[in-house]
């Protein structure tokens, strides 16, 4: 068996550093743990609670042009994951809710964002290196 000294003496390289798919194997893995943000309807719910302090179910129904069917189903699945919540009240006697962006809600949004923009960098690095003459 050839010493550490011998390897190097003759060109032996060291182990290379992970490859970009693996890293992206590794990304995609920890985004497929959370497919509930990848829904545009609760990618949208997320985001938009995310930039305000709170929005009522017609605004979020509004700003994301959903029925209220839709707007229903995707938010008590957010509820459900501890992403959102929301709370009930009377208005000038009309029923109100009003949802909120819980802190589990913020880290899965942040993750989530994360590892698209390393998708979006990983397709740039690709189409850069990969560019055909004009």
């Amino acid at each position: 068996m050839a010493s550490a000294a011998s390897r190097k003496l003759r060109g032996a390289r060291a182990p290379a550093a992970p490859s970009t798919a693996a890293r992206l194997d590794r990304q995609c893995a920890a985004a497929e743990s959370d497919d509930l943000l990848h829904h545009r309807i609760r990618l949208g719910i997320v985001s938009a609670l995310a930039g305000t302090g709170s929005l009522t179910f017609v605004e979020l129904r509004a700003l994301l042009a959903t029925s209220d069917g839709n707007l229903s189903v995707h938010a008590r699945k957010l509820e459900d994951a501890h992403y959102i919540s929301c709370a009930k009240y009377f208005a000038e006697r009309r029923p109100q809710s009003e949802y909120r962006i819980e802190a589990l809600g913020r880290r899965a949004l942040a993750r989530y964002l994360d590892h698209m923009q390393s998708v979006i960098e990983s397709a740039r690095t690709g189409l850069s290196r990969h560019r055909e003459p004009v």
